[in-house]
């Protein structure tokens, strides 16, 4: 994918860490906060940005970036990207055969009456069943495309806030790969994601954060600028490839408070 003529990517958020490298592909830890792919020629900074600055020999020598798994831009984690059109061929028939093993590591609201859950809830855009103001918004509607995750209870503690104290760890395994899907699952369990503008407390969250950027009324209400949401493993299963991610900083220190 090329941008708009010569676009200077801003000094962002630059700091993703990499975790194993061959010469087919890169496994990167994504911070959260830094967009996965350009969606618009404005300079904003990407991991494809930085990924081509990284791998500008690969690229000057007939290699390409494609990423494997995207990720939005809240979440952070595992990331697997190939460096040539072989490899990018070979992850791509892998996912679809549903080769590539993916956990995430989420922390939720309430403590889940169940240790696991096999949530199967076809998903659909919301705004094309009911009324929504948020466009992307994703929701559980019989009409929906399949959608499977396991989840297990990992931890449940407590921590003194203004609105709920009992919070979970959780392991989310999708089956499937659809448009946010764990967060929608998780509030469909009535656990949604701590920090989750859109499937969170309330709706309006997610405008408010769109028309003033985050406010204390907003982290008094979600409690973290970013959903609790963590890619953790990475297994390529016909390579025996796998990659581990612990919990970033930022959650586990809402975990230890």
């Amino acid at each position: 994918m090329e941008l708009a003529k010569n676009p200077k990517p801003n000094i962002e958020n630059r700091n993703f860490r990499i975790v194993a490298e061959s010469p087919a592909w890169i496994v990167v830890n994504k911070p959260p906060h830094l967009q996965a792919h350009p969606s618009k020629p404005d300079g904003t900074f990407t991991l494809w940005h930085g990924l081509r600055e990284l791998l500008a020999f690969e690229i000057a020598n007939g290699g390409q970036i494609s990423i494997i798994n995207r990720l939005d831009r809240e979440t952070s984690g595992l990331m697997l990207i190939a460096k040539n059109a072989t490899a990018a061929r070979k992850f791509s028939r892998l996912m679809q055969r549903q080769r590539i093993h993916k956990e995430y590591l989420a922390i939720v609201w309430g403590w889940p009456e169940q240790d696991v859950y096999e949530i199967d809830a076809p998903l659909a855009r919301k705004g094309d069943h009911e009324p929504s103001r948020i466009y992307l918004k994703q929701c559980v509607h019989p009409a929906g495309a399949p959608a499977q995750t396991t989840v297990r209870v990992e931890q449940r503690f407590t921590r003194e806030t203004s609105n709920g104290g009992h919070f979970s760890i959780v392991r989310a395994l999708p089956h499937t790969g659809r448009m946010h899907q764990i967060r929608v699952h998780l509030a469909h369990i009535r656990h949604a994601v701590v920090g989750d503008k859109i499937y969170g407390p309330a709706e309006e969250n997610y405008l408010t954060f769109i028309d003033t950027g985050w406010t204390p009324d907003l982290a008094q209400s979600l409690l973290l600028p970013r959903h609790a949401l963590h890619s953790a493993v990475l297994r390529v299963e016909d390579d025996e490839l796998e990659w581990r991610s612990p919990l970033p900083k930022d959650l586990a220190a809402f975990r230890a408070t």
